[in-house]
């Protein structure tokens, strides 16, 4: 097991999801049970599914000092950055380390993939991309990283995560590792992932695709919701006493199993919950809150809940939160991130939006109704497709030293 950890202080946070534009919208959802999920409308041939999908994004083009990273990918960076003063908190903390001390960690499981694909649905006579879609700064894997540290004038490290959906929840491990290092002495994490084709009909060919709003962890649950998020954290040391909540502690692991199964027991999954605990210097019994990963696939929440049962006491309160934003692939591990750190904020544990019944295999953790309580320890489960696991744990501040 790996030792216990110097917590991060989380100075900042924002997400923007289908629900809307802030953590506000997105707490407005989960306190009321809303589903952000709508009929698939999508590309030039939609799927028949529901999306979670961010409103008015073609009609918010990037500024002009922006506008040569002009794509859909940027346009939803762009707006989740404005959430929540985080541009600001962001300057505030370049201005205390300066830019150079400023690292930034980003996952994305796409990038700036959905403009290529419209680039090659649009080749001139020569079989080239279009004269207006030809930028060497969109078609590339590193763009939301680039694209990013540009627009906010950041000279630290540059870094992009991409291990599927546990992508922007690796971006915490290896922000925690650049600190510790001694290496920047902040950190601008998070992740964003726009719709495209390659994910809509890409897990729609792998029979992963529901044609009705997802339904995690429930008896009948037939497949995921695709969504589109853009979420960021600022990360920086903890110091004296200090209510800001924090990362403390996180595990990574692979399965090495399948391409695109789950280890069927579960072995992955639950050695990052291990290494978290361990880094977090806590035992599961101290829980409070599991945001589950909960795809609503058939396999995933199968092997998810046995490791609840078997791991958590009955009394913490575990859901999936992907009935309201839908599956926001590399953007998941911060949006629920986010939802963890609202949980700690304000004591509100969500419902289990859009499940009705849940699946014999699930313990007396998992939920269907959400209640008030307070969550002073908060866990985030990110299983990434083909088995690359992240679990995070988080505190309200005040959390004692290991136990």
């Amino acid at each position: 097991m790996p030792p216990p950890i110097a917590p991060l202080r989380i100075s900042a946070y924002t997400a923007t999801t289908a629900a809307g534009t802030g953590k506000g919208a997105l707490l407005d959802a989960l306190r009321t049970g809303r589903s952000a999920l709508t009929p698939n409308d999508f590309g030039p041939s939609p799927l028949p599914t529901w999306i979670g999908r961010v409103a008015g994004l073609e009609a918010m083009p990037l500024p002009q000092a922006l506008a040569a990273w002009e794509c859909r990918n940027h346009r939803l960076a762009w707006l989740g950055l404005a959430g929540d003063g985080f541009i600001d908190a962001v300057l505030a903390a370049r201005e205390r380390h300066g830019a150079a001390r400023v690292a930034l960690v980003l996952g994305t499981s796409t990038s700036s993939i959905g403009a290529t694909e419209d680039a090659y649905r649009a080749l001139d006579a020569a079989g080239e991309f279009p004269a207006d879609n030809r930028n060497p700064l969109v078609h590339t894997p590193h763009s939301l990283a680039n694209f990013v540290h540009h627009a906010l004038h950041l000279a630290g490290p540059c870094v992009t995560v991409s291990t599927a959906c546990s992508s922007s929840a690796k971006v915490f491990a290896t922000a925690e590792r650049l600190l510790r290092l001694g290496l920047v002495d902040a950190a601008v994490v998070g992740g964003v992932d726009t719709l495209c084709g390659s994910v809509l009909f890409g897990f729609n060919a792998l029979q992963l695709v529901s044609p009705e709003p997802c339904r995690p962890f429930d008896a009948r649950r037939s497949g995921i919701s695709i969504g589109e998020a853009a979420g960021f954290a600022l990360l920086e040391r903890a110091g004296g006493a200090d209510a800001a909540p924090q990362l403390l502690g996180y595990g990574e692991s692979s399965d090495a199993h399948h391409m695109s199964t789950p280890h069927p027991e579960g072995l992955g999954a639950e050695r990052a919950l291990d290494d978290a605990l361990a880094r977090a210097g806590i035992d599961a019994r101290r829980v409070d809150h599991v945001n589950l990963h909960g795809t609503a696939s058939a396999k995933n929440d199968e092997v998810e809940a046995a490791l609840l049962a078997r791991r958590f006491p009955a009394r913490t309160h575990a859901v999936s939160t992907k009935g309201v934003t839908g599956h926001t692939l590399g953007a998941a591990g911060i949006v629920e991130a986010v939802a963890c750190l609202l949980a700690i904020e304000t004591g509100w544990l969500p419902a289990m939006v859009n499940s009705r019944t849940l699946d014999a295999a699930c313990g007396p953790q998992i939920r269907l109704d959400g209640e008030q309580g307070e969550v002073r320890i908060a866990v985030s489960n990110s299983f990434g497709f083909g088995g690359n696991n992240c679990v995070l744990v988080f505190g309200d501040g005040a959390v004692e030293g290991p136990t």
